[in-house]
């Protein structure tokens, strides 16, 4: 395979995910795609990845990254997924398992089983099913999507699940607006 081939095929993935500035509608196709495939609506998806990993791009509006770690409450942003890969690896030989990982930032320490290996755990649409399985659960118990929300950050502290769900909301209200955050 060429090199400008294989750099396409890497960066197809991100720019469904993370959407163009040509791109119609204000939540990226992948986004559409995952959430209808469990039943989540797409605008509530895409507002908690924003919340969760949002990164101001070098043409100045915001998109999700996929390549995001929070680590003990830190965050950081990895240019590729081999360098967060590795950043992750690498805390976790320091035995450091409060880890928000990828796009919808599924916490290691909770939720290992289901992001699979550290590489698994970055690739974005696998991260993406994850995080979506995880509100999809959430809304399962509580038939409300309002609550599932404060509930995919904080399902046993109330306080910080309704300020969490205040931060998803604006992000929801310019999606639902048609107005994206430059």
């Amino acid at each position: 395979m060429s090199t400008a081939r294989a750099t396409k095929s890497v960066f197809w993935p991100i720019i469904l995910l993370c959407g163009t500035s040509a791109q119609a509608g204000p939540v990226p196709w992948g986004y559409q795609k995952v959430a209808g495939a469990y039943g989540v609506p797409s605008d509530i998806l895409y507002a908690i990845a924003l919340t969760e990993s949002n990164h101001k791009l070098k043409n100045g509006t915001y998109r999700p990254w996929p390549w995001t770690l929070n680590v003990q409450r830190r965050p950081e942003r990895f240019a590729t997924r081999k360098a967060a890969y590795d950043a992750l690896r690498r805390y976790l030989r320091q035995g450091i398992k409060q880890i928000d990982v990828g796009l919808m930032q599924v916490n290691w320490r909770y939720h290992r089983k289901k992001l699979g290996s550290p590489w698994a755990a970055l690739e974005p649409y696998h991260n993406l099913r994850v995080g979506t399985a995880i509100l999809r659960a959430e809304y399962a118990q509580t038939n409300n999507w309002h609550t599932a929300i404060g509930r995919y950050h904080a399902p046993n502290n109330s306080r910080r699940a309704k300020q969490y769900r205040r931060r998803v909301e604006k992000h929801l209200r310019r999606i639902r607006g048609g107005k994206q955050r430059k």
